[in-house]
């Protein structure tokens, strides 16, 4: 840390939270506070990538079909248009096709395969897909299409018999692994367009694509690090300053300020505009999603982002009925609470939100958690989501003989099981995870990244604060400690049991802090006893004035000294 502090300048509290976040030197701090286009690796270092873009060029030549299919997720919608819009303004013989959700599944399946065929492809590309579909890519060779399969999802033992296979992951023992491994399937996207427009000039400007590369990231939850960080500032600056027609319809509908004094943000990405486009495969029909993001037509595009907020409403309500159903299952059978695991099952949820219960079900009791739905009479399908530290995909790995088919990420995963092995699986996946989770994962931890005090948070601190911006995984807004606070007034219970109160400081304004869900620390203050609190540092933006507040993540009283 000394080394970085004297080649930077920077104060010890700055070099620290760099640090923490494997920022090692002058060169990485450069890349990390000021992104560019041009810190983004070769897209040639990746295994394949030249016969990728060598079969695809032969494809446009010859005027063969090429079908892009991929997820249904936000993550293969945006892959899926980018990739379709290029090369459509390339010429090529293009379509498109993305699953249904709820009859066919996550992946390529066999019906996916049957209309690529129809169709008369003669390439097919599969986008955040494709590492698990052994079979469905053979038949697909049967029947004479090539393959070029571009996924970010963990290989398995035996790969698909596809003449690329694009994936960080994948690491052949002939080439080197590219150099980031951590990239969305939009991203790898990108890296292919980025390597077929390296061929020789055309009219297609790349970076018209960024805002959908950002929104994918922000919504599969891939590491802020590296390619991912440069990628997703890139993408924002173009979000905010030229979105496409698509983008800008979904902005819209979503009722979000495009005043230049409170850009969109990774909160913007993640829990506005994100939800509305999963909410198109979640509800219906994922097609609409791609159709949005390669429309250029702003009416059209008005239109098509409306029925996505519409289905958005949908989706919470019922995301919010199954997640009550299950937390009340869960509260009724309190042997449920003695394991180290949650499944559970109910044959009406709805598949497209099984999910985002998951996930809610995960930030209420901690434990790695899957939701399960009836896929048809004889199979289930699941979302499984995990706690932070523990590999989710090992432990569903491990239940594998008891499914038909799963993949996923260490976070995250789907699955598919008879509906005869509910059981076993749930006891096998307990077993698993009982014997290899720490019961401090089953915790949930607050990790303080330095301590300050009140007088420290000045304009100056606000801005240099502001440059580890965006945050996400694996740079996650710092969390700062005070410790002793005496002197803090207008104490406020809010409604929907929020908290709210005031740090005063010599010569300086007050400091704000607000606790949603904290009102129940309110009795802390009748002791009159100095507080230690520990928080983030957000700011508000409100009719184009700025104000700091911290949001408080935990308090107490302060500890005697041992």
């Amino acid at each position: 840390m000394l080394i970085l502090q004297q080649q930077l300048q920077l104060r010890p509290l700055w070099c620290r939270l760099l640090v923490q976040r494997g920022i090692k030197n002058y060169t990485e701090a450069y890349r990390f506070f000021r992104p560019s286009f041009s810190h983004l690796h070769d897209p040639f270092l990746m295994p394949d990538m030249h016969r990728a873009c060598e079969r695809i060029y032969d494809a446009i030549t010859r005027n063969e079909p090429i079908l892009i299919f991929g997820d249904y997720d936000v993550d293969g919608t945006t892959s899926v248009a980018i990739l379709y819009d290029y090369l459509q303004q390339r010429g090529a013989n293009v379509s498109f096709d993305v699953p249904d959700r709820l009859r066919e599944g996550y992946g390529l399946s066999m019906a996916a395969v049957d209309r690529a065929i129809q169709s008369h492809a003669r390439l097919l590309i599969t986008l955040d897909c494709g590492m698990k579909d052994i079979s469905s890519i053979a038949r697909a060779r049967q029947a004479g299409m090539d393959v070029i399969v571009c996924d970010h999802h963990l290989p398995g033992a035996v790969l698909p018999d596809a003449c690329a296979i694009l994936n960080p992951l994948l690491h052949r023992p002939s080439t080197e692994a590219y150099p980031y491994s951590a990239l969305s399937a939009c991203g790898i996207t990108f890296k292919l367009i980025q390597a077929l427009d390296a061929g020789g000039k055309t009219d297609v400007n790349i970076l018209d694509y960024l805002d959908r590369v950002a929104l994918s990231i922000a919504a599969d939850i891939v590491p802020l690090t590296g390619e991912n960080r440069t990628l997703l500032a890139l993408g924002l600056k173009q979000m905010n300053l030229h979105p496409s027609t698509g983008m800008l319809a979904l902005i819209e509908a979503s009722g979000l300020s495009r005043d230049p004094s409170c850009p969109i943000g990774m909160r913007e990405l993640g829990f506005v505009l994100a939800p509305r486009v999963n909410a198109a495969g979640r509800m219906k029909d994922a097609h609409t999603a791609v159709r949005l993001f390669t429309e250029k037509d702003p009416q059209n595009a008005r239109e098509l982002a409306e029925e996505l907020h519409q289905r958005n409403q949908q989706r919470m309500e019922n995301d919010r009925n199954i997640a009550q159903e299950a937390m009340e299952w869960i509260e009724n059978h309190p042997e449920e609470q003695q394991r180290k695991t949650i499944v559970v099952y109910q044959p009406h949820w709805h598949k497209g939100v099984i999910g985002i219960v998951a996930s809610r079900l995960v930030e209420w009791y901690f434990k790695p958690t899957v939701v399960l739905t009836a896929a048809d009479d004889q199979q289930l399908a699941g979302s499984a989501r995990s706690v932070p530290g523990f590999n989710l995909y090992q432990a569903i790995d491990a239940c594998g003989h008891l499914l038909e088919r799963y993949g996923g990420h260490d976070y995250a995963a789907g699955l598919v099981l008879p509906a005869h092995h509910l059981d076993a699986f749930r006891e096998t996946f307990e077993n698993v995870v009982s014997s290899t989770i720490q019961d401090h994962q089953l915790m949930p931890a607050i990790y303080i990244d330095a301590a300050i005090r009140p007088e420290e948070i000045t304009p100056a601190f606000i801005r240099m604060l502001k440059q580890f911006e965006p945050y996400g995984m694996e740079n996650e807004p710092p969390v700062f400690l005070m410790s002793k606070l005496r002197s803090i007034t207008n104490i406020q219970p809010l409604k929907n049991d929020h908290l709210k109160f005031q740090i005063q400081r010599n010569n300086l304004p007050p400091l704000e802090v607000v606790g949603f869900q904290m009102a129940h620390y309110f009795d802390l203050f009748r002791q009159q006893k100095p507080i230690d609190i520990c928080f983030t540092i957000e700011e508000n933006v409100w009719n184009g004035q700025s104000s700091i507040q911290l949001k408080l993540c935990d308090m107490r009283i302060t500890q005697a000294s041992i």
